[in-house]
């Protein structure tokens, strides 16, 4: 693997969702929406969390922590993405690609991980209700989150270190709307097989360690679960797991079919709308499934509607 410092590309071209002028506005309008609804949607989640007690549990801690994350991984592509679809150069700098391609993979990794987390409490609370804020105390929930958000910097890091190791000569042109590992992979004008294994290894930790653990998680729930005798039982426990079960299956789908397939199916065309999937409509369907498909998150709401019309 030669060093970065053969690199002579100082800055990359990005080529962006379409180069037709004519519907740049149209595309600027639709994703300044889904954005603003990402942005409304997640904070007022972590906002009714916050003010109402009777959302003070681990569940919700948890839930907290992932609209955060979803906040933070599209505020590092959306902006740079709506000024694009003005600008007649759409560059961005060497810096700034990698630091885009380290946040963006530190705020996803840390998704998956907490996706895990969340997993793992509603296997607790299902398995042993009754020592469950016991198990699930504020310690262990509070470095469960640690700990997420440390291992998606870390292996972000290495990624990120491993991919900007590559020399990028001549070529700057991206066809993407942001820096993104398989695109930059590409454009390089050395052998990329070891940073490519590198990137295979990263994503046996961060994406098939996670989803496998989830999918143990949900066997012990649905065993436990069909042991409840009563069909309330079971379904109040069933519904305490659907939403998250949904954003689970949203999010690891794209992504994995984004960063776990071979070289020879990369399709710059295909990876934008995969990328668009996970980057725009995931965050903006997890607070809507979490507020219509979760009662206590439906009473906060109602309690909040209700102040602002006493208002």
């Amino acid at each position: 693997m030669e060093s970065s410092n053969l690199t002579s590309v100082t800055e990359f071209i990005l080529l962006g969702l379409s180069s037709q002028p004519e519907i740049q506005v149209y595309l600027f309008l639709l994703f300044l929406m889904i954005y603003l609804m990402i942005l409304l949607g997640n904070l007022l989640i972590v906002f009714l969390i916050v003010v109402n007690t009777f959302l003070h549990t681990p569940m919700y801690f948890f839930l907290t922590n992932l609209s955060i994350i979803e906040v933070c991984y599209t505020t590092c592509v959306f902006p740079q993405m709506l000024r694009h679809f003005f600008a007649e150069r759409k560059s961005i700098s060497y810096f700034c690609c990698i630091i885009q391609v380290y946040s963006f993979l530190s705020f996803g990794i840390a998704e998956c991980y907490i996706l895990s987390v969340m997993a793992y409490d509603r296997y607790i609370a299902i398995r042993d209700p009754l020592t469950y804020s016991v198990t699930m105390n504020k310690g262990v929930c509070v470095t469960l989150v640690t700990g997420s958000w440390i291992g998606g910097f870390v292996a972000s890091m290495v990624a990120t270190v491993a991919t900007f190791q590559l020399s990028f000569c001549q070529d700057n042109v991206i066809n993407h709307f942001l820096c993104e590992m398989p695109a930059l992979f590409r454009l390089s004008c050395t052998d990329t097989s070891q940073v490519e294994l590198i990137s295979q290894i990263l994503c046996v930790f961060t994406l098939l360690c996670p989803i496998t653990f989830i999918t143990f998680s949900y066997i012990h729930i649905i065993n436990t679960v069909l042991r409840i005798r009563s069909a309330q039982g079971r379904s109040k426990a069933f519904s305490t797991c659907s939403s998250h079960l949904l954003v689970v299956i949203l999010f690891f789908v794209t992504v994995m079919s984004l960063y776990m397939r071979p070289t020879s199916l990369y399709s710059p065309e295909k990876d934008k709308i995969i990328t668009v999937f996970y980057v725009a409509f995931t965050p903006t369907l997890n607070p809507l499934i979490y507020s219509l498909r979760n009662k206590e998150v439906k009473i906060a709401l109602t309690k909040l509607l209700g102040i602002i019309r006493d208002t």
